[in-house]
């Protein structure tokens, strides 16, 4: 149902639509609830002709259960809410699934760049990919990425994905996403960074295993590419080049 709304296209992404619909119905239910009491009461004890309003102090036993009964009541919702949330966040913020792949994720004012083993699977070697701004996945692939910040405190998030994940300068922080759907995302920065932090904002594209590999070969060094050719019909051949990462 969210999906009409906004797109979804990480594996934990309807985790949280679902805890944030859960959230919604709960407490948009008591609000209902709590105004159509209030103004019930307003109308019921409002002034009228030879009878002055009257002023109810709380304190009998029949009054206080307008105030103990839905008291209770909200205890239960909230508990109804934390539960899930609890496992929600364990699931994405306390588990890491082994990754099939890892990225490094870099923000500094402003802008995000990103680096990426190249098709030897290795980094900090001669084919690495560095980009600024756009980070290319493999769909259905899990993800580790290592966020750090060169400069001050930011947010990496993906709408998107319904991730985000503070930067700290000094500081490597490990996180996990799983894309689902092969698209365009936006990337962006939610913590006020400086001046220049509305223009703090990049892409990540999704991509086909065989769009992936394709793509990591044009972007590795141009001689590495070149040992790393393949025919253009050997297109298995690019992905399992692709996948090669341990």
């Amino acid at each position: 149902m969210l999906e009409r709304y906004s797109t979804a296209a990480s594996t934990y992404a309807h985790w949280i639509d679902y805890q944030f619909l859960l959230i919604a119905v709960l407490v948009g239910f008591w609000l209902i609830v709590a105004e159509a009491v209030m103004f019930w009461l307003i109308f019921k004890f409002r002034a009228k002709d030879g009878r002055p309003t009257q002023c109810i102090t709380g304190e009998e036993k029949h009054q206080t259960r307008w105030i103990t009964i839905p008291h209770v009541l909200v205890i239960l919702c909230d508990i109804v809410i934390i539960v899930p949330a609890i496992m929600v966040w364990y699931n994405i913020k306390q588990v890491l699934p082994p990754p099939d792949e890892t990225v490094r994720v870099i923000g500094q004012q402003w802008a995000w760049s990103f680096q990426q083993a190249g098709p030897d699977g290795v980094f900090d070697t001669a084919d690495d990919i560095r980009t600024v701004g756009e980070l290319h996945v493999k769909v259905n692939t899990t993800y580790h990425f290592d966020l750090m910040s060169r400069d001050v405190v930011h947010s990496f998030a993906i709408p998107a994905f319904r991730l985000k994940q503070d930067a700290l300068p000094g500081r490597t922080i490990t996180g996990w996403f799983r894309p689902n759907r092969v698209g365009t995302y936006d990337i962006q920065c939610t913590q006020m960074c400086g001046i220049g932090h509305a223009m703090m904002a990049g892409r990540i594209i999704v991509e086909t295993p065989q769009d992936h590999a394709a793509w990591l070969l044009r972007n590795s060094s141009p001689a590495v590419a070149g040992q790393q050719a393949f025919p253009a019909s050997a297109a298995d051949g690019l992905a399992t080049m692709a996948e090669v990462r341990r």
